[in-house]
């Protein structure tokens, strides 16, 4: 795996600020290509903490190329990424660049929860038994802890009769919202989600769409892949538009209604 060139260092030679000071996410100078293919091409964001950032864009824009890069499930070929002020994926000793060892990077995930388009919920336990597995191997958690603290999850998702059930018991968009509960039970800092009701039936979207927005109303930091522009309206603090794999804009939801960039004009007139 090749070492980044690490550019942006945050915070650099200055003191230190106090972690409430930090962004929740710094990017500087993310580039990250797939052979000749460049995905990412110099992506520089900021996202403070309690912020709801949305992240629009055609496909093949890079957005989850980018998301993967924030929790280094890519690693990035230049440029730097810290969650709550740390460097994710890399630590400088010596003036130079070092991977972290895999543990190290499990580690630095415990911060981030994601949840992705599919939901990847281990068929063969019930919905209870898929929110406690990290927290009991992971954050080695009390069983009677963990389980409490999944029973309140899933009370937070609407889902409270369900943790007796097995995946295929459920709704697309109830084993969605299992999966945003199991990330959740990691108390993260950060939530990334990866058009998370892109695989859905149109019908179970709104459910999905709901819990989110009760999280961004309770002030859980999220950065979100989506084309849903009423939820950019409704949730977001900030849209940012990408496309070939830069920011081509960004600004508040009302954005939405006056963008200023004509490829993002041509790309909103699909949905509205």
């Amino acid at each position: 795996m090749k070492t980044p060139s690490l550019t942006g260092k945050y915070p650099g030679a200055a003191p230190k600020p106090p972690e409430s000071e930090l962004p929740m996410m710094l990017a500087r100078g993310v580039r990250k290509s797939f052979g000749p293919l460049e995905v990412l091409r110099g992506i520089d964001m900021e996202v403070a903490a309690g912020e709801v950032v949305v992240l629009m864009g055609p496909s093949g824009s890079g957005k989850s190329t980018f998301l993967r890069c924030i929790n280094h499930l890519e690693a990035m070929d230049a440029g730097s990424i810290h969650v709550g002020g740390r460097l994710m994926g890399y630590r400088t000793h010596g003036g130079r660049v070092h991977h972290l060892r895999p543990r190290e990077v499990t580690r630095q995930r415990r911060d981030i929860g994601m949840v992705f388009q599919h939901f990847n919920l281990f068929p063969h336990q019930t919905v209870l038994q898929n929110i406690v597995e990290a927290p009991l191997g992971v954050l080695k958690r009390r069983r009677s802890e963990a389980q409490e603290h999944a029973r309140e999850l899933l009370a937070r998702v609407g889902l409270s009769d369900k943790a007796a059930a097995y995946p295929r018991q459920l709704s697309g968009g109830q084993q969605q919202r299992v999966a945003i509960a199991r990330a959740l039970a990691m108390r993260p800092k950060l939530m990334l989600f990866d058009e998370p009701t892109s695989a859905l039936d149109p019908e179970l979207v709104g459910e999905v769409l709901a819990t989110m927005r009760d999280l961004a109303h309770e002030g859980l930091t999220m950065i979100v892949v989506t084309h849903e522009v009423s939820f950019a309206k409704e949730a977001a603090d900030r849209v940012v538009f990408m496309d070939d794999g830069v920011v081509i804009e960004e600004g508040p939801p009302s954005l939405l209604d006056h963008p200023a960039h004509e490829r993002t004009r041509s790309f909103l007139g699909r949905f509205l």
